[in-house]
This record gives structure tokens, sequence and C-alpha cells, in this order.
């Protein structure tokens, strides 16, 4: 995890991973620094025609009797074709962050308050070539305690058939981090990632994809604002994405399911599975429900919530080398459930909504098992969004 203000908030671990390939350190969409490794694959042509989209994000998140963090994160974003063989793809977004939270296990102090501004944005030029498309993006993050700037470059070659597409991509990050409580000065953080996919047309009406990730970060991964927080400076991470769409002829409606496995050097295994139903309504509106399962390990060096009797709360037994009360990092598992509304009200213009509810337990965690003195955590996500093509 990256050490960020952003970070010190217990937004739903399996935000980022259930719906991106590579991890990247984020737990919400609005949230993430944009991009840092290459898309799913994706056909081998420039687009015909350019889209442009403005969209609100709006977050919430609690426990039993207390409201936590808010965010409200406006962005948009920008895909253009350019002389045949090119496109161009830009975004920028701005998150406004307050609220609490925890500085260990469940436990809300007053000092815990906090308001940050984050500006974000990227941009990507692709080539595309006969069967194959390379692309090269540029991102960069500030906050008044963090700055990051990324690039990748990835490439998709398409069989003579049109039916497999292979991709990889390669990426890296480089991170300042200056806490405003002056724990550390100067610290820095850098993430290499590497991916490899295929993606495979099985049929008229099916389509797969697996892709494999490894990242390694290394470097000061601390949260600066939890009072109990010492991780090892380097993280390797292991990342295998499934994928298979089914169209159903007589409905008209297509399936997306996803299956999404992680381990990591920290000690934490996690299983996520996902579907969508997309169900058009007539010729303008479209509805999209949507689950997810999330379920994980606990890190090697994340403790329960029994205290030193030498030191008390919140220090943990003995005296190991490394430790976390970040509950981000305990056994638990999380159910989501939502749905997306779009509405193309013109010929080239749609409206969408979407809606998420988010609910963690250590209960739920897969076998039983979970940490234990966990408050239950619970999240929502609204977004609204207005798209143009042209």
């Amino acid at each position: 995890m990256a050490a960020t203000k952003k970070n010190s908030i217990s937004v739903p671990s399996d935000a980022a991973n259930a719906v991106t390939p590579g991890l990247g350190a984020v737990t919400l969409a609005a949230l993430a620094l944009p991009g840092v490794m290459c898309a799913p694959a994706a056909a081998e042509s420039a687009p015909e025609e350019g889209v442009i989209s403005f969209k609100v994000l709006g977050y919430r998140d609690s426990q039993p009797g207390l409201d936590r963090i808010k965010v409200t994160a406006p962005s948009l974003h920008l895909l253009a074709p350019i002389a045949g063989n090119w496109s161009v793809e830009a975004s920028a977004v701005q998150d406004n962050i307050s609220g609490a939270s925890p500085r260990w296990h469940s436990n809300i102090s007053g000092a815990s308050h906090m308001h940050d501004l984050r500006n974000a944005g990227d941009i990507k030029v692709t080539r595309y070539f006969d069967r194959a498309a390379v692309g090269v993006r540029f991102a960069t993050s500030n906050e008044h305690d963090y700055r990051s700037n990324a690039v990748a470059i990835d490439a998709r070659f398409a069989s003579a058939d049109n039916n497999t597409t292979w991709s990889v991509g390669v990426g890296g990050s480089r991170d300042s981090i200056n806490p405003v409580n002056g724990i550390v000065e100067n610290e820095s953080k850098r993430v290499e990632e590497y991916m490899v996919g295929v993606t495979q047309a099985l049929s008229k009406n099916d389509i797969a994809q697996v892709n494999l990730s490894h990242v390694r970060a290394r470097g000061y991964l601390n949260d600066p604002y939890k009072l109990v927080d010492e991780r090892p400076r380097f993280r390797n991470q292991t990342i295998a994405l499934l994928r298979w769409n089914h169209f159903l002829e007589g409905s008209g409606t297509t399936l997306r399911s996803s299956y999404r496995y992680y381990s990591d050097s920290y000690g934490v295994r996690a299983h996520t599975l996902s579907g969508e139903w997309v169900v058009p309504i007539g010729e303008r509106f479209r509805v999209t429900p949507t689950a997810r399962y999330y379920t994980q390990r606990r890190a090697d060096f994340y403790f329960d919530p029994v205290y030193d009797p030498v030191y008390g709360e919140p220090y943990p037994l003995g005296n190991p080398t490394f430790y976390s009360a970040d509950t981000r990092l305990s056994s638990f598992g999380a159910l989501t459930f939502g749905a997306k509304f779009e509405w193309m009200f013109a010929p080239k213009w749609t409206l969408d909504l979407k809606y998420e509810r988010y609910e963690q337990r250590s209960a739920w965690r897969f076998g039983g098992g979970g940490s234990p003195g966990i408050s239950a955590f619970r999240a929502d996500f609204a977004q609204v969004g207005i798209s143009r093509r042209f």
C-alpha cells in the first residue's frame, strides 16, 4: 500500500482488485493514479469516432454509529482518433477527501480528522498497425504530501483471423512522500509492473481472456498516518485474471464474468468473483446489474487487537520486526451489489448512472477464520456521467 493520506482511508480493498487487471496501489477508482498498466486487449484498429465524457463520483463509508470518509471526484476523459492510424486518450480527476479514518483496528480519534485534495491526470498515445497496436502512457498525481509520476508501454498483436489477441505491457512509477506529521521526510517508493495476456474468441457468442501480472514495489511502504505500522520496504505481487463474456442471442443480453487471484510477499492471498448482466431495453436504454464477492487472508505481520501488557494499546505483543493494525491487511470477506443505467437520449449523447453498495465482514471470509475484533464496514459509491461521440 502506498504511504499516502488517502491510503489511510480504509476504502474497500476489492474495489481495485475487481476492476483492474494490474494491482495499482489503489482501493477506489476515483482515488487511483490513472492507468499505470495497460488495459485489456482491444481491437487492433484506430477508433472511428472520438468520445468525450464527464463524470462525478461520490463515495462515503461508515462503521456502526460513525460516518467516516467522504469523497467527491469529478473527472474528464477524452479519446480521439488522429490521422487514421493514431489515437490519443487523456483523463483528469480531482479528489476532494474529508472525514476520519482509523489509526489502528477500528479505533477513531478526533485527531484523525482530515481533509485532502488530489489532482491527477494521464495521457496515452497509440499507434495502430496491421493486426497490432503500441501505446505509451504518462501519468501524474499530486497532493500536498505525496507526488507520483508513472509511465507505461503496452503492445497488442492479433492473429491473422483476428480471433486471438496477445498483449504485453510494462510500467513504472516513482513516488515522493512527505507526510504532514513529519514522521518521515523525502521518502520515496518505486513500482514496476509487468503484464502478459491473451484474448480468445471461443465462438461467435463467447470471448475469454487471461491476464498475468507481476508488481514489484520498493521503498517506503508504511502508512505514516497510522500509529503502529511498520512494513517491509519491498512487496512482490502476483495477479491472475480470467474473464469470460457470453452473448445470449435469444434475449440480446450479455453475461460478463471474471475471477481474480492475488498473492503477495506480505502473505496476503485473495480471490474475487464478479458478474455483470448487460440488459438492453429498447434501442436507447441499457441496465447492467453487478455482483462481486471478495475474500482475503491476512498479511503475515497483521496483528489482532490483543495488545502488549507492558506498553498497552495499540502496541502488538512482544517486539516484532514488522507489524500493522491496518484492517485492510486483515482476514475478511466482502460483498458488492450494484447497477449501472445508460440512456442514449440523443444520437451521439449518453447519460449514465451507477450505484454500488459494499459490505465487509470478518465472518464473510471464505472458509471462516476472519480476523476478530473488527467493526463491520460499509461503503456507498454513486456516479453520474455524460458522454458525447464525435
